[in-house]
């Protein structure tokens, strides 16, 4: 990758699954050369769903982009060594591993600052005491399954995307971006630990439910699809679709309540209640009886009724559509919006790939590259990072060291 935001640093990355990935990613997508190493043959999540017809992973493709991959035995000695060489290489802005990989025997941190002493290596962990977790084992512990989902629910609902694993990913690129800005100022490498458990728990902090639960002593209950604490719902149109309208702020209610004509009928409730409509939690505390009102305007109305009219008088809203739609009737998923552009992907196709949402004024964004084949870099890593010579890798590919 060149002209991004990190143009011109390099690092190497030993991954799997979704946290470690994405944040690689997001690396390799500001401008960062991002060296993804796995095992020949592909590591843990080269298959994971979905497949392809032809049995590849959109899923490996999806999460890989812009990088460059190098397949190598990670069981040999000289494999290890290769790793140890590239992960230490020379220069200022090399010496940097990402790993969820557990940092003992030869990728521990120790071990490898024995060929860079100022080496930046980012740990991703379960918990902060090294015992395993995934994404979906956190969020069952952090709350939110028993508040999601219908009112008159009684059992948990998990979330199908793994936001943790996500938001940890994002931890990772800033991570790694801290440590170097570190070490570019004192000289000093770092080891940095990022358990993906306290992730989520400093989410859930930062967000009030730990304080609310040891504060006020209750559970947060659950409310549905309205939005706790303000004006939020979802509602049916006339013709079998569904809408959200949010109001969070006095304004985005007074644009609701000019669309839908409904600021008679609102008040009537507000002066009934005794409550004041300018607050939002006083929005929320009369949903009951201001959902019916604006469910029945907008069950007379089509989708594209709706939208006419929202979008008219700057309502904060927006319809609920399916991945399909999405791709298929969504402008912002599209190459008209900057943040897409159309790349050939193997074994994929021609597909839409999403380049980083940070778009610098002055560099532009780095365009949206595909993912790479696995090890289809391994050669010009080699010769470029390493020095090798053509022989030199011609025989590594001989003994089965490299593919």
């Amino acid at each position: 990758m060149a002209g991004g935001l990190l143009s011109g640093v390099r690092v190497v990355e030993g991954s799997a699954f979704v946290a470690a990935p994405s944040g690689g990613m997001t690396l390799a997508q500001l401008g960062a050369d991002v060296i993804r190493f796995d095992q020949i043959g592909g590591g843990l999540d080269y298959q994971r769903w979905p497949l392809t017809a032809g049995g590849t992973s959109i899923y490996w493709a999806g999460l890989n982009k812009g990088k460059r991959s190098l397949a190598v035995d990670l069981r040999s000695p000289r494999g290890r060594e290769l790793l140890t060489e590239l992960i230490g290489a020379p220069g200022p802005d090399n010496g940097i591993f990402l790993t969820n990989f557990p940092a003992s025997g030869w990728m521990a941190y120790e071990r490898l600052c024995e060929k860079r002493a100022d080496l930046v290596m980012l740990n991703v962990l379960g918990n902060h005491d090294g015992t395993s977790a995934l994404d979906y084992t956190v969020n069952c512990a952090v709350g939110y399954p028993s508040v999601t989902g219908p009112a008159d629910s009684t059992e948990p609902v998990n979330h199908v995307f793994p936001a943790w694993d996500f938001l940890c990913g994002q931890q990772v690129a800033l991570g790694v971006v801290a440590a170097l800005r570190h070490r570019d100022r004192t000289g000093a490498g770092q080891f940095v630990k990022l358990a993906l458990s306290d992730v989520a728990l400093w989410a859930v902090s930062a967000m009030g439910h730990i304080a609310e639960a040891q504060v006020n002593g209750s559970e947060r209950p659950r409310i549905g699809n309205d939005l706790y604490g303000a004006f939020g719902r979802d509602f049916a149109t006339s013709d079998g679709r569904r809408v959200i309208a949010v109001a969070v702020t006095f304004s985005q209610w007074r644009s609701l309540l000019d669309a839908t004509g409904l600021s008679d009928d609102v008040q009537a409730v507000a002066t009934r209640r005794g409550l004041d409509f300018r607050i939002e939690g006083d929005r929320y505390l009369a949903r009951e009886e201001l959902n019916p009102l604006f469910a029945t305007w907008c069950a007379a109305r089509s989708l594209d009724e709706i939208r006419t009219t929202f979008d008219a008088h700057g309502v904060c809203w927006g319809p609920y559509q399916s991945f399909l739609q999405l791709v298929n009737d969504d402008p912002r998923c599209s190459t008209a919006n900057p943040l897409f552009s159309t790349v050939d992907q193997a074994g994929l196709g021609r597909i839409l790939a999403a380049a980083h949402p940070l778009d610098p004024a002055q560099l532009g964004r780095v365009a949206a590259a595909p993912a790479p084949a696995l090890g289809q870099h391994t050669d010009e890593i080699l010769a470029e990072v390493l020095g090798l010579s053509a022989s030199d890798i011609g025989a590594l590919h001989d003994a089965g060291v490299v593919a």
